[in-house]
């Protein structure tokens, strides 16, 4: 079989991290004959290149080149470049890993498209990865139609020949950015460029020690050096106007303003701040024009001007000012409806732990030049807002916990003004609900609710919660799209969070009384403390007896705030013994349910569910014993090396 992928991964000491990498490349659903792996191993002195070569003893489609360290990343990939097979080439790293389905869908989409570079969806795992761009599919995007220089990391898939046509090969040697240069050509160059955003392709990830190579402090010369190298290559394929200035903007607000801004500017030693500033400065003042800058939000373009001006005091102290600077967003309901679950809050900003007011003033004027002091600047900023405050934005995104995919949920916002006080100030606040569809959630585990606001030239995220203590008993859990979902409020900050096809034992099924279940003839019928959608769900009943089990169909139906379960039993099946109950949910996941029938000479009785046998009762108290008694020792312990 041709080779459809070729999987490019540059190593050099990964430790343990490259587990995860390899697990996820040799669990790919494209078929193995279909693609290959080349480790490209740059010198490690750890066990991994002994590790490789083991894996590549004994798995045909894996390759390992081994070479001398060359200090980074680039040259490690175009050795894998020319030793790839595949019609298109995949750069992973060796810290991160790949969904099940990357490469199939991604190969797929990108043939379909004739793509020239495929963009699969970025989850980040303590990393930042591009939100915006993932929130549809986009078959053919360029830069000029689409967010695409958000996403300058070379983690796509790219068309050999493609490359081999136009002689694309990342710059070698111990540098910054080489995939900025290189990315930013194949964009540029490409006949399509195919972002797919409705699966996590790719999990960039943080290692627990911070050792990722993006997470070290950088000499700021040589940083800034090869940044200019990538602003090179814009200014050789495009014309100078508006393009030209959208994409130098990407530069200038996210490796320059974006570093001198709030906590995240603050955090850095002072001598290394200053430093820093010197080094964006020179690059603001040689090779951005005022139409780079006047393209940014409000707070951006003050900073960008301050850099301008050279006014490193000024930067500093609005840093200070935007760190007190955060989102809040306040659960308002949260209820099933029409097979979804509709969320509603509001969200607004707060300066200092208080809700942010600002001046409503006249109308937006654009910023002439940097602003005379802080106050100046913070009171435009301030009138800037509440002028634009119609095109803010508010969303609604799921993340699961253990992978952090995420994903928007459609939503309905709007926007109020709410008076502060008698001098003019208001505050800006969004009114949101959303409707969460399960079955467009793509895994079990637990979803936190994010909130996400875009006004004022900050784009903040924040958790959806903490919800109002007599707000706060949670909706039934429900049975929707096959899914079993309990929404729940997290211990002990109380944020809005779903538990998909996981909460076997929290739904609230233990609330049901055996006496509201009753067994007519053969039929069943028992209120469950569920929600089912409208037209109702079908399910089945599992009775288990002394190993013996029967599943029998079910139906649950809407019956008041909850749902009810009816089935017809076999009644010649069941006789002399006690039956245990579960429902058996799409999925397919059973739920105990504290009921037994118990057979006998009039037919069926409902009981309450038996209690364990005697020895798993003397199992379970010896180890609260064990561990009370292991618990005392502890203590005893600690209290005689205190009184030491």
């Amino acid at each position: 079989m041709p080779v459809k992928v070729s999987v490019v991964v540059p190593v050099y000491n990964p430790g343990v991290y490259v587990e995860d990498c390899i697990a996820s490349l040799l669990g790919q659903s494209l078929p193995p004959d279909e693609y290959e792996v080349i480790f490209v191993d740059d010198g490690s002195t750890d066990d991994t290149p002994a590790r490789l070569d083991a894996l590549a003893a004994t798995e045909p489609r894996v390759t390992v080149v081994h070479q001398a360290n060359s200090g980074w990343s680039g040259k490690p990939r175009n050795v894998g470049i020319a030793a790839a097979r595949g019609e298109y080439v995949m750069f992973v790293d060796n810290d991160d890993h790949l969904g099940d389905e990357a490469l199939e869908r991604m190969y797929e989409y990108g043939v379909a498209n004739g793509a020239d570079v495929v963009v699969g969806k970025m989850a980040g795992k303590g990393r930042s990865v591009p939100v915006e761009l993932f929130r549809r599919n986009h078959p053919r995007a360029t830069v000029a139609d689409t967010s695409l220089i958000d996403s300058l990391t070379p983690h796509k898939m790219f068309r050999r020949a493609f490359l081999d046509d136009i002689g694309l090969r990342f710059p070698e040697g111990r540098r910054r950015l080489e995939d900025h240069v290189f990315v930013t050509e194949a964009y540029l160059r490409a006949s399509n460029v195919s972002v797919l955003s409705d699966y996590v392709c790719y999990y960039h990830v943080r290692r627990d020690d911070a050792s990722n190579a993006g997470f070290q402090r950088f000499d700021p010369g040589g940083y800034f050096k090869n940044l200019r190298e990538a602003l090179d290559v814009v200014e050789r394929y495009t014309e100078p106007g508006p393009l030209r200035d959208r994409l130098f903007r990407r530069w200038l607000r996210v490796e320059m303003v974006e570093r001198l801004r709030g906590r995240r500017f603050l955090a850095w030693p002072a001598d290394y701040r200053r430093e820093l500033f010197e080094g964006i400065h020179q690059v603001v003042v040689e090779r951005f024009g005022p139409g780079v800058a006047a393209g940014l939000q409000p707070t951006q373009q003050v900073v960008a001007a301050l850099i301008a001006a050279d006014r490193y005091d000024d930067v500093e102290a609005f840093a200070e000012w935007e760190a007190g600077i955060a989102l809040t967003a306040v659960p308002e309901r949260v209820a099933w409806q029409d097979g979804t679950l509709r969320v509603g809050f509001s969200a607004e900003y707060a300066a200092a732990g208080e809700p942010m007011t600002l001046a409503a003033g006249p109308a937006r004027t654009p910023l002439d030049g940097p602003p005379g002091d802080l106050a100046a600047a913070i009171a435009w900023v301030g009138e800037d807002t509440v002028a634009r405050f119609g095109k803010a934005t508010a969303d609604l995104l799921l993340r699961e916990r253990s992978s952090a995919a995420q994903y928007f949920q459609p939503l309905e916002f709007t926007r109020e003004e709410v008076p502060a006080g008698g001098d003019g100030r208001v505050r800006l606040v969004l009114h949101a609900t959303a409707a969460v569809d399960p079955a467009t959630l793509t895994r079990d585990g637990l979803w936190d609710a994010f909130v996400r606001v875009k006004l004022g030239g900050w784009t903040k995220e924040c958790r959806l919660g903490p919800a109002p203590r007599e707000d706060r008993p949670a909706p039934h859990a429900g049975v929707v799209g096959g899914h079993v979902v309990l929404p729940y409020w997290t211990a002990p900050h109380a944020n809005l969070a779903l538990d998909l096809d996981r909460a076997t034992h929290r739904v609230g099924l233990g609330a049901l009384a055996p006496d509201d279940v009753t067994v007519s003839g053969a039929r069943l019928r028992a209120p469950l403390p569920l929600y089912v959608p409208h037209d109702g769900t079908d399910v089945s009943l599992r009775l288990t007896s002394a190993g013996t089990a029967h599943d029998v169909p079910a139906v649950l139906s809407p019956q008041g705030s909850g749902a009810l379960l009816e089935a017809l039993l076999p009644l010649g099946g069941l006789r002399g013994a006690t039956w245990r109950t579960a429902l058996g949910t799409p999925g397919p996941r059973f739920l105990t349910l504290p009921f037994a029938l118990r057979a006998g000479v009039g037919g069926l009785r409902v009981v309450r569910t038996p209690r364990p046998h005697a020895l798993r009762r003397l199992v379970r108290r010896a180890r609260r014993r064990l561990g009370t008694a292991l618990g005392r020792t502890a203590a005893r312990l600690r209290a005689r090396a205190i009184r030491r």
